[in-house]
C-alpha cells in the first residue's frame, strides 16, 4: 500500500485505510485492485477535497454487499459520519471483466458519494448500472497510479479512447445543470473540467482547470468561477448572494458555449 505521499496528512491516511477495511470487510478475496485517484493524487487534497478510491472486483456484487459496503461507509464518510466528522468519502468499484476489454458505457457495480447518503438512509444502496463517468474516472487511476492493494492499475485496466472519454464527460452536463442551484460550487468547477479535458485531451485537479479557465474567460464572467474555486480552497465561505448569484447562469451560458465549440454533438442544455 502506498500511502507515503507528503500530500496525505496522517488524519487521511488513516481514513485511507479505514476504507480499505470496509472494502476488505465486504469483498474480501475478490478484491483485484485498490487505487487512489483524484486531487489525493493529482495534485493534492484541497479543503473540500473528497477521499477518492476506485475498486477492481474479480466478480459482480450482491445486493448485501454494496448495503454492507454503504453501512460501512456511514460509520467513516463526511460530517455526518457515525464515528465523527471526517473527509468525504467517494467509492467507485467495477467487475473486472466489466472493464477490461473496454468498451463504451461500462459498467459501473457500486458507486457512493456523500451526496447519496439521504438516498441510503433508509436502506437500500447503489444498483449496477451502465455509467459513462467511469471513463473519466479510470483515466484519472491510470495516470495517478497509486496502487493501495494490487498491482499497478495498468495490469488491470486498458486505457479509455479519447472519443470515450470526450463523449462521457459531456453526457453528464444534463445531471450538472439539473444540481447547478443546490451544488453551485462543485458545478461550476466541473464545467471548468469538462473544459480543460475537452481543450487539452488531460485531466486537472479542479482549481487548476478553473485557473485555466479564468485565464481565458472575459472579465464579466470571471467573479463565480473565481469564487467557486475560492471556496474550494478553503479562502471563502459557501455563499451565493446578490449580484454574484445572479452572474451564475450567464457564467454556466457562456461555459457550455465553449464546451459545444470544443465538442459539436454536446448534449450541454
Amino acid at each position: 500500500m502506498n500511502l507515503d505521499r507528503p500530500t496525505l496528512d496522517a488524519v487521511t491516511r488513516a481514513q485511507i485505510q479505514d476504507v480499505l477495511l470496509v472494502v476488505d470487510n465486504v469483498l474480501g478475496a475478490d478484491v483485484l485492485g485498490a487505487y487512489l485517484h483524484g486531487s489525493g493524487v493529482l495534485g493534492g487534497l484541497r479543503p473540500a477535497s473528497d477521499v477518492d478510491v476506485f475498486v477492481v472486483s474479480g466478480r459482480r456484487t450482491t445486493a448485501q454487499q454494496r448495503r454492507a459496503l454503504v453501512e460501512g461507509l456511514f460509520e467513516i464518510s463526511g460530517r455526518r459520519a457515525f464515528r465523527g466528522p471526517a473527509r468525504p468519502v467517494e467509492l467507485t468499484v467495477v467487475a473486472h471483466a466489466d472493464v477490461r476489454p473496454w468498451r463504451y458505457p461500462p459498467r459501473g457495480e457500486f458507486l457512493y458519494g456523500e451526496w447519496l447518503r439521504d438516498e441510503y438512509t433508509g436502506g437500500g444502496a447503489p444498483r449496477p448500472e451502465a455509467t459513462p463517468d467511469l471513463a473519466p474516472l479510470i483515466t484519472m487511476v491510470l495516470r495517478g497510479n497509486t496502487p493501495l492493494a494490487g498491482p499497478p492499475p495498468a495490469e488491470l485496466l486498458d486505457p479509455v479512447p479519447a472519443t470515450d472519454l470526450a463523449r462521457a464527460i459531456v453526457a453528464g452536463i444534463p445531471g450538472l445543470l439539473a444540481d447547478l442551484d443546490d451544488d453551485t460550487r462543485n458545478v461550476l468547477l466541473t464545467f471548468a473540467r469538462i473544459w480543460a479535458t475537452l481543450a487539452t485531451g488531460d485531466i486537472f485537479p479542479k482549481d487548476v482547470a478553473a485557473d485555466r479557465l479564468l485565464a481565458q474567460l472575459p472579465p464579466e464572467h470571471r467573479p463565480v468561477l473565481a469564487h467557486a474555486r475560492a471556496i474550494y480552497l478553503g479562502e471563502a465561505e459557501e455563499r451565493w448572494s446578490g449580484e454574484l448569484a445572479a452572474q451564475v447562469r450567464p457564467h454556466v451560458d457562456h461555459v457550455l458555449a465553449e464546451i459545444r465549440r470544443l465538442a459539436p454533438a454536446a448534449e450541454a442544455g
